[in-house]
């Protein structure tokens, strides 16, 4: 799973807004916002939308290393 300082740095490399990110994983602003809001993994937020938000992302040319408990992070995709 994906934590909510990966979202935040993702975001942040493909320079996309909330909005942008909101429409492509297809989930409401303000879940990403909670989503965001929290470093860790969010207990509330269920795997349907972290796998929506982490698919968006790669969709986007990123991938994820790491794990939420060791090293989490968020890079482009290697060409």
């Amino acid at each position: 799973m994906i934590t909510g300082a990966q979202v935040r740095a993702g975001k942040a490399l493909l320079d996309w807004s909330g909005t942008d990110l909101a429409e492509r994983a297809g989930v409401a602003i303000s879940t990403i916002r909670r989503v965001e809001g929290y470093d860790g993994l969010l207990p509330s937020a269920s795997v349907k939308v972290l796998q929506a938000l982490k698919g968006a992302l790669e969709e986007g040319g990123l991938e994820f290393i790491g794990t939420p408990e060791d090293g989490a992070g968020v890079r482009f995709k290697k060409r």
